[in-house]
């Protein structure tokens, strides 16, 4: 599972409020067609990526990992903090 993490601050704001994005990838089932070439359609049935060692082949069917439905997950999480005054 791949995650990125970007901060936006935009100037109109105070600069105490921030906000992040969180976009987490995963890549499940293969889509590739082993029967392409015989003008056929046949998928082998991989239902998760699974990265070989050092590469960005699955260890499970041997595709490369855009043969594999990507789906991304977004979170946007903001980090307020507002100063209270207190008089006592």
């Amino acid at each position: 599972m791949k995650k990125v993490l970007r901060r936006s601050n935009d100037s109109s704001r105070n600069s105490t409020n921030s906000a992040f994005t969180v976009r987490t990838a995963k890549y499940v089932e293969c889509q590739r067609n082993h029967a392409a070439s015989v003008g056929g359609y046949a998928v082998d049935g991989c239902r998760e990526y699974m990265p070989a060692t050092g590469t960005l082949n699955c260890a499970t069917c041997g595709c490369h990992r855009n043969f594999h439905r990507r789906e991304v997950e977004t979170d946007v999480n903001s980090d307020c903090t507002s100063a209270s005054s207190t008089t006592t």
